[in-house]
């Protein structure tokens, strides 16, 4: 029996999770739900490794974003054989990756998560649907009166009645089941005169979506996999604006459009302690290995592992050829093919340091992510459906040559923090990589709050941003940031009795609920320091 709840969270990635911690805070009943069965979503079953702006280690993130990533660094501590200069590291860098100053298996962060919610569900007030998929919703009068939801296991159908109901989504899939006002894709320039939009809206041009895995590398081992179905395809593809084929190590520099190699040295024999993870100094994506390890064998004592684990999540597996919204099985279908092609690729004919050809030692790891053949369980979604919002941010706000290295929109509203270069992948509408440098920039209430249903709150990427600025809003801190705010927000609403928009709208009412963010440890400015 599921009780009733103040609040539902339909999705548990990083903001569907952050949304229940926050209202379960604040003593409101909750129901969490997730299409997967892992609650954690970027971190856990898209198994992407956290990409996240140079000061983390200071400031700008949440309190419980910092404590998230505390907790995985004490399981590391607690569990692995760290050598004692690793062991000794306040910043411990698990992976040792390129991408981000944490780097660490799915696995880790499922359990810290899993704790974070234990004591909210050992008291009662969470209960938490794995393996539920949304499948309608209705509504009345601008309010959202239930969410039916499919047990992917039984076939169970379960509809559930909430006070909030907060779309944690990958897709903002409740915006559209529950016909709520949203954008998808590309708008139109003339709709926000952002310098980097088409002509025309284009709402199936959306960023590629990724199908990650791990690897190891055994030499002298055959890992090889069977031949993927559609390999003589990926094989051979050429994007138009590709140097050369997908499946190979040359590819755009994101922020130049240059062609620039990559290497692919498993198992370097660097000491994984000399790493440097700043994105604003070096990029650090052109050292595949390198850049996205989640398992650092020289971190530890040296019989403990024989291979590094690495996460692939590269420009070769990046899938762009049919929307993800709105075509869901099919480009996920393709999607995964071309993540096997790429590992046959790597197993078979890619090109080695040392003259040869494939790495058939190569081993992709199922136990890291939790599926039968080794693929993440879910795809790693870059964009989402976006809510129409009372706010929507626009290049106009963040983009570093716009409003210069200092600059950026400063919210009456503020309700957070986040920084990351506005990184567009390919797309689906045949865009190549659009990377703007930007400016760390503040979260308005205005963009969580639809302008017109009363009830229902975004709490991830489906934030009220435009197709160009979701690509610095779509990152682990911020979308954790959102999920935190709403389901804070919902909590208030309930207790005191008001209506989002009232929040956002009035400068008292904003009051109360600012004072109450900054207890919580919701940085909303920042302190003094420059874009890139």
């Amino acid at each position: 029996m599921i009780p009733e709840a103040d609040i539902l969270v339909v999705g548990g990635g990083l903001g569907g999770v952050a949304a229940a911690l926050a209202a379960c805070r604040a003593g409101r009943s909750v129901v969490l739900t997730e299409e997967t069965d892992w609650i954690g979503g970027q971190l856990t079953s898209q198994a992407v490794p956290p990409d996240e702006h140079p000061w983390v280690e200071q400031f700008g993130t949440t309190a419980s974003y910092r404590r998230l990533r505390e907790e995985i660094r004490k399981y590391y501590r607690h569990w692995y054989p760290l050598r004692a200069e690793a062991l000794a590291l306040t910043d411990l860098n698990p992976g040792a990756g390129r991408v981000s100053k944490l780097c660490h298996e799915p696995r880790v962060a499922l359990a810290v998560l899993e704790g974070m919610l234990a004591p909210h569900r050992a008291a009662g007030r969470l209960t938490v649907l794995t393996e539920h998929r949304p499948i309608s919703a209705e509504s009345d009068n601008d309010v959202i009166r239930s969410v039916t939801l499919k047990d992917l296991r039984d076939g169970t159908r379960r509809t559930l009645t909430a006070r909030y109901v907060l779309d944690a989504t990958e897709t903002g899939a409740l915006l559209q089941l529950a016909g709520v006002e949203h954008a998808n894709g590309a708008e139109a320039r003339a709709e926000f005169d952002e310098p980097h939009a088409p002509d025309e809206a284009q709402p199936l041009n959306q960023q590629g979506i990724t199908v990650c895995f791990a690897l190891s590398h055994h030499e002298g081992e055959d890992h090889t996999i069977d031949r993927p179905q559609d390999y003589d395809f990926w094989h051979t593809y050429q994007p138009s604006f590709w140097p050369g084929p997908l499946l190979g190590f040359e590819a755009p520099d994101p922020r130049t459009l240059e062609p620039v190699p990559r290497t692919f040295v498993p198992n370097p024999t660097l000491d994984p302690l000399r790493v440097s993870a700043d994105q604003s100094a070096d990029a650090g994506d052109k050292e595949l290995w390198g850049f996205r390890r989640i398992l650092a064998r020289k971190l530890h004592s040296p019989s403990a592992f024989d291979s590094d684990i690495t996460l692939v999540n590269w420009p070769l597996n990046d899938y762009w050829l049919k929307p993800y919204i709105g075509q869901e099985a099919e480009a996920l279908c393709e999607a995964r093919q071309l993540s096997q092609s790429l590992l046959y690729w790597l197993q078979t004919e890619a090109p080695r340091a040392d003259g040869g050809t494939g790495f058939p030692g190569l081993r992709i790891r199922p136990d890291v992510t939790g599926t039968a053949d080794g693929l993440a369980k879910a795809a790693y979604v870059r964009e989402s459906r976006r809510i129409r919002a009372v706010t929507t941010v626009t290049e106009h706000d963040v983009a570093i040559d716009l409003v210069g290295p200092y600059g950026g929109t400063r919210h009456r509203d503020s309700v957070g923090v986040g920084s990351y270069r506005i990184d567009l992948h390919p797309s689906t509408g045949g865009d190549n990589y659009i990377d703007i440098g930007s400016v760390p920039f503040e979260i308005p209430l205005g963009a969580l709050v639809p302008r017109r249903v009363r009830n229902l709150l975004p709490a991830g990427k489906n934030i009220g941003t435009t197709h160009i600025t979701n690509g610095c809003y779509r990152l682990h801190p911020v979308e954790w940031n959102v999920g935190e705010v709403v389901g804070a927000l919902a909590a208030h609403c309930v207790a005191e009795d008001v209506e989002p928009h009232q929040v956002q709208a009035e400068d008292k009412r904003f009051e109360e609920f600012a004072q109450l963010l900054d207890r919580d440890g919701v940085q909303r400015h920042w302190p003094d320091v420059r874009g890139y």
